[in-house]
């Protein structure tokens, strides 16, 4: 969710958890099947989210003493939308900027809570899901930490344990390329080496869910075609992913179902041929 210029987005206040409102660990309450009988890797049902906008005059209005009381209102940025994920499968999420789609993975990576309704997230062991959530350039990193460090901060961040990572460090680094400053802060290094650490992370501590935000693929044209093999490594192994993107291309290329929202709400949810040939009719 992108509040308009002027405004300051805040979260409304969340509901009873003791009433099994918003919330996104497994409950009673909500027990679906896929239709060939198996609990789904995600299940989302009645999800809402809203915040609230505080609207805010200029500082020189202010000192004038012009300036009215700030008003709020709220804004509902995912509204009653219910959908599942089996496993295996690569959903992308698409939509004009604002229509909801990084709040729903936000929601999904336990960055936000839901207003109302509920998310599941299993293992196919019928578990917790690992999740291994990509949203944003810095997440998950902490600027005077070396990249070494970073990834033993990170891993402990999505709940790995130190062997866990002792296990990847060497592998991950290969991956993202970064051996020669490895050693070094990450405040000095460009945005491409630390998107291509926080992808390296994220794919290598065998999730069940992948989370990605508009960085699928990240770097150079040789950095993007190892992400796409690897990518391609992990839908033959089952994972499942959730990615957001602009680039239809790539939706194309990597995702088998699409998930179209508008305005909080789900627009279409299909297969990829179906779903790019209506998206693409209704930007004309």
């Amino acid at each position: 969710m992108n509040p308009t210029p002027g405004t300051t987005a805040i979260e409304t206040p969340l509901p009873n958890k003791e009433n099994g409102d918003g919330d996104t660990r497994a409950s009673s309450l909500l027990t679906p099947l896929t239709p060939n009988g198996e609990p789904p890797a995600i299940a989302v049902s009645g999800l809402t989210k809203r915040f609230q906008q505080r609207h805010r005059g200029s500082l020189k209005r202010a000192i004038l003493g012009a300036m009215k009381p700030p008003s709020v209102e709220n804004f509902t940025a995912l509204d009653g939308i219910s959908f599942q994920v089996p496993h295996g499968q690569t959903l992308a999420v698409i939509g004009s900027n604002g229509s909801g789609k990084s709040t729903l993975l936000s929601i999904l990576a336990r960055v936000y809570r839901p207003t109302e309704g509920q998310v599941l997230l299993r293992s196919r062991s019928g578990g917790p899901a690992r999740i291994a959530p990509l949203l944003a350039l810095d997440a998950g990193f902490h600027p005077d930490l070396t990249g070494l460090e970073n990834i033993e901060f990170y891993g402990a961040v999505l709940g790995l344990r130190a062997h866990e990572v002792d296990a990847k460090t060497d592998q991950i680094i290969r991956f993202a390329g970064l051996e020669a400053k490895i050693d070094t802060t990450v405040r000095g290094w460009n945005d491409g080496a630390r998107l291509r650490l926080g992808f390296a992370i994220a794919v290598h501590i065998d999730p069940d869910i992948l989370l990605v935000d508009e960085v699928l693929a990240v770097g150079d044209e040789t950095f993007q075609n190892k992400c796409y093999a690897l990518i391609a490594d992990m839908q033959r192994e089952g994972k499942t992913i959730v990615f957001v993107s602009h680039d239809l291309p790539v939706v194309e290329r990597v995702a088998n179902r699409i998930l179209w929202l508008k305005n909080g709400v789900i627009t279409m949810d299909g297969d990829v041929p179906t779903v790019m040939r209506a998206y693409r009719a209704a930007s004309v």
